[in-house]
């Protein structure tokens, strides 16, 4: 998707809440009547079906008959595919949505005459109930497209994102073959020994963002005080977002152009990020250390960086077993927990290799792929001191 910063005018964006309201009002009604549905029980009521209900529901109440109908009916569209993707398997099952998060609602059956440029910087956009609203013209909005969705994040920022699917990056055809070890010290190692951090919030923002947190724990719930304490750490934290998402899109395009394969290890970032608390009868250990860490890995886009590389170079990424990829000299082949000296050192207790650890695991990352075009498992495993490279294929 395209997206381009909304900037709407006062009166504008008290109807566009209203939107982001009734869509948010029909979801929650859609994911109420699926709550409920097991397999052998009657079926949910479906798309065809809720959009009827929807009818009778405008004819009842007022608010909601002044709203769009077509925004509250693509909020029917949009549960409806969330409950197929559920049903795929490729999704989880679609939650309540709440005020203030995930606001913002869908637009189809966009016209050519919907969208039109006004200066070099500045264009419009047309919204049902709302009439022109600029945005920001910060690139050309691609030919063609149908539909449009509207957001408002935690910040109060509002934007508009036009539904368009890139073209990949193509390859460049030099064969080169790059491991990528992603960490949460450096955020990505290659095996070309590149060390790329992604660029988070400044020093000065980091005090400030910690003082806003004490403020925000002194002041009294409700009160205003709380509240502007709350918008200004949302404001930080939209722009540490910004940063990390800005990263991804440029390091996920420069390897895709640099490299014909890219391999990176097969990490499975929800669950590593999963809270230790517990529960009450089995409360869980070192949580706090837990959460510093999935702050770590979360603030490091693990899970976005490689989202963005399959979208841009399909079919040239490999997927790799990350077992003791990092206890293993890229040198020799020899694994032993004793040759990751600290966490930036590795020095090989067998051969004396030293070097950076985390290029070290990224260079064992790229020697286990076999090569383009298949998922692959690198089967790194300690044989008598060794290591045996030998890649299993599995069916991609």
């Amino acid at each position: 998707m395209s997206r381009y910063r909304l900037q709407p005018s006062p009166a504008q964006e008290q109807v566009l809440l209203e939107h982001c309201g009734h869509a948010r009002f029909v979801w929650n009604l859609a994911v109420e009547q699926g709550k409920h549905w097991r397999p052998g029980r009657k079926a949910a009521p479906g798309f065809a079906e809720q959009c009827r209900q929807l009818t009778q529901a405008r004819e009842a109440f007022e608010w909601l008959r002044g709203g769009s109908v077509i925004v509250q009916q693509q909020a029917l569209k949009d549960h409806a595919q969330a409950m197929a993707n559920f049903f795929a398997g490729t999704h989880r099952r679609p939650r309540w949505r709440k005020a203030g998060r995930n606001e913002g609602f869908r637009i189809v059956a966009l016209c050519s005459g919907d969208v039109r440029r006004l200066s070099r910087n500045v264009g419009q956009v047309r919204v049902p109930k709302v009439g022109w609203v600029r945005f920001r013209w910060s690139r050309g909005v691609p030919e063609g497209v149908r539909s449009f969705r509207v957001t408002r994040d935690a910040a109060g920022r509002w934007h508009v994102a036009f539904a368009a699917i890139p073209e990949p990056v193509p390859a460049p055809g030099n064969g080169e073959v790059v491991g990528v070890d992603r960490g949460v010290v450096v955020s990505a190692a290659l095996s070309t020994g590149e060390l790329l951090n992604v660029p988070g919030l400044t020093g000065r923002e980091r005090m400030r963002l910690l003082r806003l947190q004490r403020k925000l724990a002194r002041a009294k719930r409700g009160s205003n005080r709380r509240k502007r304490a709350k918008a200004a750490i949302a404001t930080l934290k939209a722009r540490e977002g910004d940063r990390r998402k800005d990263w991804v899109e440029k390091t996920s395009t420069m390897l895709a152009r640099r490299f014909d394969v890219i391999c990176v290890e097969d990490l499975n970032v929800r669950g590593m990020t999963r809270s230790a608390k517990g529960t009450v009868e089995q409360p869980g250990k070192n949580v706090a250390a837990k959460a510093g860490l999935n702050r770590g890995i979360l603030a490091n886009g693990w899970g976005r960086l490689v989202t963005r590389l399959e979208h841009k170079a399909p079919g040239r990424i490999v997927k790799i077993n990350p077992a003791y990829t990092s206890q293993c000299c890229s040198v020799c082949g020899h694994v032993a927990r004793e040759n990751r000296e600290s966490q930036a050192v590795f020095l090989c207790v067998a051969c004396g290799y030293t070097g950076n650890a985390d290029v070290n695991a990224a260079r064992n990352i790229r020697d286990t792929a076999p090569g383009h075009g298949v998922a692959v498992r690198g089967a790194l495993q300690p044989l008598g001191g060794a290591v045996n490279r030998e890649p299993q294929l599995i069916a991609s």
